[in-house]
């Protein structure tokens, strides 16, 4: 019996089995089922808003009678003044976030797996965990105050031990911008970022490193020989998900930090950019046309992402 006729006969089977399966776990079911109204509501039916980037729209003719104009929005967006300024921030940042953010929560896990005290290393795990509950208006906040040229922690500590005579208002000051906010991320998520690398970590065959140490491999040795290739999925699947965020340079942390305007040329991101553009300047369609850009750009960072890693086995789908 030719393949293809044996498969057309035995497709109903599977979608009776597929069926019988569903109904089988309907409790659990019915439990997915508000998450995934939530991604349909919140997710997919404002998807429809895309097509104000082709028109010229106005809330008072809506989507159907707006003119229609193409990519006219597209060509103004690209041939901008400050759109190369926007690219060059948006990526800049984004890179000091991938290269310095994302292996930063590795090493504390790692780092953390090498305590001996139990007790030390609960009390280091809930002081890193902490700023991830924290809002970045708080967190900002923090940075703010430590940063001030009045009574400010750092430039009490810079004075104090004879590094600067006047205090430094870095806040005001466009080169200290990027590192201040690259720290400032760091500090705020490392700790929560952490805890599945700790969790992946903790499902490692105790045996293997007991193996090792009768081989007489040092504790250095056993973690680039045994942690992290067994960690080593894991991290493949969140750089995968880390890098199709890759132009999500940031909007609550950049907004709240970068409130002096003279920041601007090193703090304006595409998402700051579409938020002053497109709500505070009512340019609905530009903005919504550079918004579309960045998701295509990041699907197609997701794709390319995703490609690579499955080549070494690990992979999204």
């Amino acid at each position: 019996m030719p393949q293809a006729e044996i498969h057309r006969k035995a497709e109903p089977h599977r979608k009776k089995g597929r069926l019988h399966r569903f109904l089988k776990q309907w409790d659990i079911q019915l439990m997915v089922l508000p998450a995934m109204m939530f991604i349909l509501v919140f997710s997919y039916i404002p998807m429809y808003g895309v097509l104000m980037a082709f028109q010229d729209y106005s809330l008072f003719k809506g989507f159907l009678n707006s003119p229609w104009v193409g990519f006219k929005h597209f060509d103004m967006f690209f041939g901008a003044p400050e759109f190369w300024t926007i690219m060059r921030n948006t990526l800049v940042i984004s890179v000091l976030k991938l290269c310095i953010g994302f292996p930063a929560p590795i090493l504390l896990a790692l780092m953390l797996n090498e305590v001996g005290r139990r007790s030390f290393k609960r009390i280091v795990q809930t002081i890193s965990y902490l700023p991830h509950f924290l809002s970045w208006v708080i967190v900002s906040g923090f940075a703010i105050s430590i940063l001030s040229t009045d009574n400010g922690s750092l430039n009490i500590l810079l004075q104090s031990l004879n590094l600067i005579d006047d205090p430094i208002n870095f806040l005001s000051e466009p080169k200290y911008f990027w590192s201040i906010l690259t720290v400032t991320n760091v500090w705020k998520e490392i700790g929560f970022s952490s805890i599945v690398y700790l969790a992946a970590i903790a499902g490692i065959n105790p045996q293997l490193y007991e193996a090792a140490s009768i081989d007489g491999a040092s504790r250095l040795k056993q973690i680039f020989s045994i942690t992290i290739p067994s960690i080593m999925p894991i991290i493949v699947v969140f750089s995968i998900l880390a890098i199709g965020n890759f132009l999500n340079a940031g909007f609550e942390d950049i907004l709240l930090l970068a409130g002096n305007p003279v920041l601007r040329d090193v703090s304006d991101v595409l998402d700051t950019y579409v938020y002053r553009i497109g709500i505070q300047n009512s340019r609905f369609s530009y903005a919504t046309a550079a918004g579309l850009f960045k998701a295509i750009i990041s699907v197609v960072l997701l794709a390319g992402a995703n490609y690579w890693a499955r080549r070494s086995g690990n992979s999204l789908w």
